[in-house]
């Protein structure tokens, strides 16, 4: 087996805020609108929407009504910390910032160069949706900049290289 994921399927509080921003975020990230379906299943107490693409299915549902007053909170056990989508280059990262901004997104931090992250060229934004689930769109350019190349070789003398990205990641109150 290889380690490629089929389908995601995120729980949302409220789907008439969700649907209008997944309808404007997802045809961004590569959906064709023209590929997403609709149901309803009452035995599960469940509303879907779900977006095809060749690669990758992703789902938003509504809560059980027992659960439907709940806030989500991405630290708690179970939960879903946040989603990251690759980018192919460094223009398109930026070029999806601008396109964030305009769909309502909340731009957590800008895109960037993470030299504290490996592999070397981490380069992200984060963003969350209007219920505060957080993604990321991040590119690798294994090249880096000239900034990265020397942030790793003071970390190689200092004898701190190895460190993965999510050992960086901070908790909410850094906002990672």
């Amino acid at each position: 087996m290889e380690p490629f994921i089929d389908h995601i399927e995120i729980t949302v509080r409220d789907m008439a805020i969700a649907v209008p921003f997944y309808d404007r975020l997802l045809p961004l990230l590569g959906f064709d609108l023209r590929n997403r379906s609709n149901a309803v299943i009452e035995p599960h107490e469940k509303h879907v929407v779900s977006y095809e693409h060749p690669r990758l299915g992703f789902a938003i549902t509504s809560p059980r009504k027992a659960f439907a007053g709940e806030t989500i909170n991405r630290r708690k056990p179970g939960a879903l910390h946040h989603l990251a989508f690759k980018a192919k280059t460094r223009a398109e990262v930026d070029r999806l910032h601008l396109e964030l901004k305009s769909i309502g997104a909340t731009i957590v931090h800008p895109p960037r160069e993470y030299p504290e992250y490996t592999p070397a060229g981490y380069y992200a934004l984060y963003f969350k949706d209007p219920e505060g689930i957080k993604y990321e769109i991040v590119c690798i350019d294994h090249g880096g900049s000239a900034r990265t190349r020397r942030a790793l070789a003071d970390a190689g003398e200092r004898g701190s290289l190895g460190r993965s990205r999510t050992s960086a990641f901070q908790d909410d109150a850094g906002e990672h």
